[in-house]
């Protein structure tokens, strides 16, 4: 088992990443699916609405304070090399890094900001709707998975 400052970090690196995982899969199965029913107008309204509370501080000190956490968790992993865990250690930070902090900022943020710049009950609100609803839940389907796995790596670095 690791010790230290591996041992708090990883615990820590668990509760966030499993945290975000939490998040992101409830927005996979049923809050995007909920939202996809409704007519466009309303969908784009509610979504553009959850988009905004989402970039609070309490959210926000999680999913960015993870990121950090899981930078953190790597380069002292690479600087120190444990006899225990390394590996695991740099997998759930590559895996939130790159497939859930990286792959919101390059597939799932742009398509917020384009949902931003529209106006509800517009026709090409209506027309974008569908195709953001599927394409931003199939990334976010990746995050969760991204995520969920970096917290079970971090378990397993524990063990």
């Amino acid at each position: 088992m690791i010790d230290g400052p591996y041992f708090w970090l990883t615990v820590l690196g668990v509760l966030g990443t499993g945290l975000v995982a939490g998040v992101f899969c409830g927005f996979s199965t049923f809050v995007m699916r909920g939202l996809a029913t409704l007519p466009p107008a309303q969908g784009v309204a509610a979504m553009q609405a959850i988009n905004g509370a989402a970039v609070t501080p309490p959210f926000m000190a999680v999913f960015l304070g993870s990121a950090v956490l899981c930078a953190v968790t790597a380069v002292v992993t690479f600087v120190l090399w444990p006899d225990r865990g390394a590996v695991e250690l740099l997998v759930g930070s590559a895996l939130y890094l790159f497939g859930s902090f990286g792959l919101t900022m390059v597939a799932n943020v742009p398509r917020n900001e384009a949902l931003a710049r529209l106006r509800p009950g517009t026709s090409e609100a209506a027309a974008y709707w569908p195709v953001y609803v599927r394409e931003w839940t199939r990334w976010n389907h990746v995050r969760t998975v991204a995520s969920a796995g970096a917290a079970l790596a971090y378990v397993l670095a524990l063990t």
